[in-house]
């Protein structure tokens, strides 16, 4: 299999820094919704946030695994502000889009340098964004439908029964 080349690694670190700004994002969204009282879509946005820093960590263990370097970038400022709720499950969409274009250029990448190993992890992310963005088109097709406090309300119970997903890290010294 050999070590990851180096145009590839440094698109995959490129992509760290996406997930983890897709996950600082995500949090700032569920701050927005915490401050109007919305706790079932703060919670279903902390949730995405975590899931969001496990993709990260994904990428993150497979340059490793390859022998590559992860190199850390910044990671910009999100949002903070939103007009309404279905101001953010749109945004929440369009980025989810965007990540999904990224993930198929790496794919398109790694399948022209015929790195089969890459291809097949990212296969998992390439079946993890048609999750992603259909949750988020669904979260907007409701609120588009909702027509009232009553229905908001259902909606953020709904969506405050979301588990979350982080894991406990297990350590290397065995304790």
């Amino acid at each position: 299999m050999g070590a990851i080349e180096e145009k590839l690694e440094a698109a995959l670190n490129d992509q760290i820094r996406w997930e983890l700004y897709s996950s600082y994002l995500y949090l700032s969204m569920s701050s927005y919704f915490s401050s109007i009282k919305l706790p079932g879509f703060a919670n279903w946005m902390r949730v995405q946030a975590q899931e969001e820093l496990m993709h990260a960590m994904k990428f993150y263990d497979y340059v490793v695994e390859r022998g590559g370097r992860v190199r850390l970038q910044a990671i910009d400022q999100p949002g903070q502000d939103w007009k309404s709720p279905l101001d953010v499950a749109e945004e929440v969409y369009q980025h989810e889009q965007k990540v999904t274009s990224l993930i198929n250029g790496l794919m398109d990448m790694a399948t022209a340098k015929k790195d089969h190993a890459t291809m097949d992890m990212l296969q998992w992310f390439v079946k993890e964004q048609v999750e992603e963005e259909s949750n988020a088109d669904a979260i907007v097709q409701k609120l588009k439908m909702v027509s009232d406090e009553k229905g908001l309300g259902m909606l953020d119970q709904e969506l405050g029964l979301r588990p979350p997903k982080l894991q406990p890290v297990p350590s290397k010294g065995g304790k």
